[in-house]
């Protein structure tokens, strides 16, 4: 066909509102898109029309050479021209894609658009899609803005373009997730299993493990052997721990660090014999008298009766938190894990060596 025919066939084409046309950018500008769209007059796609981005920089995303297709908006804008949009065509695509997601429970990724205080908007094809905050996630986030510019999954649960209702929900695909991963694990473990896990959460009453899909619960009584004060003395959020499974309960783990290799009773019968003198640190009081940490642990009585010479209202009277003192085992229950100790034998003994030097 010669230029002449070609030129001639442009000028009696006749297109119409509404129609899908191609053609092959021949300029652009920060504001406006020209193609040759094979008419007498060229189209143009004004910013607008090409995408929903606010003051965007169209020569920063289109270049001269590129071929695309547009709808037909207007066969004469009052100045000769073609007015074409793109945006719209795309979103006739994009909702025609989430219709086709809508019906067959189809997964979605897209990037998150825009954040709002009720939720996320994500645009597919420069259709838009609102996920609302409670479905953002399977657990309450107050800030939603580190979602922005992220790509993320999600499922179309209504779709109502005529009311500009499309709804997507990213919890279920979470909840969904985390059962799987949770199926699996448990599937894995075991009661004695030692594991390796995150902290997610420390409260007064023990910390909470992320062992990879499931938490398991760290109480503080099982934190160490000896006394813990308190479980954000001893982690923070993010630490990794390896810890013992105790028991298993359903979805519920149980954790603990008392590993058997390191359980100070396992010598104590020798350490602490009945007539050893030992030193400890006075741990805590009450009336009857003062328990005496030998190591972590090992908490011993060191009865009232037994803390000095003479009589003694209460432990108080002589002995302060903190304390160290030297003491002798009197008795060792092996079986309750009980040991029994006296000053005052210590003490007396002191004070009948003193009278035989003399």
């Amino acid at each position: 066909m010669s230029e002449f025919e070609q030129l001639l066939n442009e000028y009696d084409k006749t297109i119409r509102n509404g129609e899908i046309v191609e053609g092959k950018v021949i300029d652009v500008k920060p504001d406006e898109i020209v193609l040759n769209i094979g008419y007498k007059s060229e189209g143009i796609i004004t910013r607008n029309e090409y995408t929903n981005t606010p003051n965007a920089d169209l020569t920063t995303m289109v270049k001269v050479g590129d071929t695309m297709e547009a709808k037909v908006l207007k066969v004469n804008d009052g100045e000769g021209q073609v007015l074409l949009t793109f945006k719209r065509l795309a979103q006739e695509k994009g909702n025609k894609k989430l219709e086709e997601a809508f019906e067959n429970k189809e997964v979605l990724t897209a990037t998150v658009t825009q954040v709002m205080s009720g939720g996320l908007s994500v645009s597919v094809e420069e259709s838009k899609v609102f996920i609302p905050a409670s479905l953002v996630s399977d657990v309450y986030e107050k800030d939603l803005t580190k979602y922005a510019g992220q790509e993320i999954s999600f499922v179309i649960t209504e779709f109502n373009p005529k009311r500009r209702r499309i709804i997507g929900d990213r919890k279920t695909l979470l909840v969904a997730e985390k059962k799987e991963k949770q199926e699996k694990l448990l599937a894995t473990l075991q009661e004695g299993q030692v594991v390796e896990g995150t902290v997610k959460n420390v409260t007064d009453f023990g910390a909470f493990i992320d062992l990879g899909g499931i938490d398991g619960l760290l109480h503080i009584s099982e934190m160490s052997w000896g006394r813990v004060e308190h479980p954000k003395k001893m982690f923070k959020v993010g630490d990794t721990v390896k810890a013992l499974v105790k028991e298993i309960n359903g979805t519920k783990i149980a954790l603990s660090l008392k590993f058997d290799e390191t359980n100070p009773w396992t010598g104590a019968a020798e350490k602490y014999a009945v007539g050893n003198v030992v030193e400890g640190t006075v741990a805590r009081m009450t009336d009857f008298g003062a328990f005496v940490e030998l190591e972590p642990g090992i908490d011993a009585l060191l009865h009232v009766s037994q803390i000095a010479r003479e009589h003694i209202e209460k432990p108080a009277d002589v002995l302060n938190i903190g304390d160290k003192v030297e003491v002798k085992v009197v008795d060792f229950n092996a079986d309750e894990k009980k040991i029994s100790l006296s000053r005052k034998v210590l003490l007396a003994d002191a004070d009948a060596s003193e009278q035989t030097e003399e």
